[in-house]
């Protein structure tokens, strides 16, 4: 039996760690984030990582900082860790704990697309083909060696949650083929190619906005790429007042130009973009 601790936070961590159950392959640990106050009421809300781990009595541990190893850690032994989508930068002092090391799932073909928004970059890139790595992890930012990678075909027409769908059960599929190969010895990791590396940037509620008069293409790629946040959006100017107008579902038509489908008004439901201008009259 492997012994290993799995970092993860978001529903892409919960995607990766389900293909590992399936494979057989269970975390001792699960290590995530602490709830954080959500809504309006900020009522605190746990991390989807936590549910998962309740529901299928994996120990559980939510360290607001890493800066002091914890000691469900630290106390043990540990063969690996494993880590997809935690969202906190895991020490040195800590990747060195285990025996053989800290595997990461990153959405891309590494080195392309390094930082926090890979799958995003990728839409609006306008890419035909994205994938997995897995990688060892070191002190800088999706820098490790490569260990396994797989591509994917990527659709002009693939929206940001089918596409982080595809990519977890990817990266959790692929993970769960390589860690006892990675265990066993056959796999050896090679360095990135670093001069080849791209860089992305963490996602900003106001790069969602778009001219819906603009290009065509690039407004698109925004509605596909900034579903759920931050959403391409729009100002619908009427009487001297502006409307927020969030894009939910859009296409080109067979000319080309930019159709949008549906729509959230600001305060309102998500409706048909038709109904929205017809109830502006």
């Amino acid at each position: 039996m492997i012994h290993f601790a799995f970092f993860g936070t978001d529903e892409f961590s919960v995607l990766v760690c389900e293909e590992l159950l399936k494979k057989g392959l269970a975390p001792s640990l699960i290590v995530t984030a602490p709830a954080r106050p959500k809504g309006r009421g900020e009522k605190m809300e746990q991390p989807v990582m936590r549910t998962f781990a309740d529901e299928h009595t994996i120990s559980c541990i939510q360290p607001e900082s890493l800066k002091e190893v914890p000691k469900e850690l630290s106390a043990q032994e540990w063969d690996l860790f494993a880590v997809a989508s935690y969202g906190k930068i895991i020490p040195q002092t800590i990747l060195d704990i285990p025996a053989h090391g800290t595997l990461n799932v990153h959405p891309s073909l590494l080195p392309k697309y390094r930082g926090p928004s890979p799958l995003e970059s990728a839409i609006l890139g306008g890419d035909t083909e994205t994938g997995v790595t897995i990688m060892l992890v070191d002190k800088e930012m999706d820098h490790g060696p490569i260990v396994a990678q797989e591509s994917i075909e990527l659709s002009p027409d693939t929206y940001y949650p089918d596409l982080a769908v595809e990519l977890a059960e990817c990266g959790g599929t692929l993970l769960a083929e390589t860690i006892p190969k990675w265990m066993g010895g056959p796999l050896a990791a090679h360095e990135q190619e670093h001069e080849s590396a791209t860089y992305t940037q963490k996602i900003k509620s106001e790069d969602g906005l778009l001219e819906i008069t603009g290009d065509a293409q690039e407004n698109y790629k925004k509605v596909r790429a900034y579903l759920p946040w931050p959403k391409a959006h729009y100002f619908h100017k009427k009487e001297g007042e502006e409307i927020r107008v969030a894009i939910t579902r859009a296409h080109l038509d067979e000319h080309g130009a930019f159709v949008i489908d549906t729509v959230i008004p600001a305060g309102k439901k998500e409706m048909l973009y038709s109904d929205f201008l017809r109830g502006l009259r």
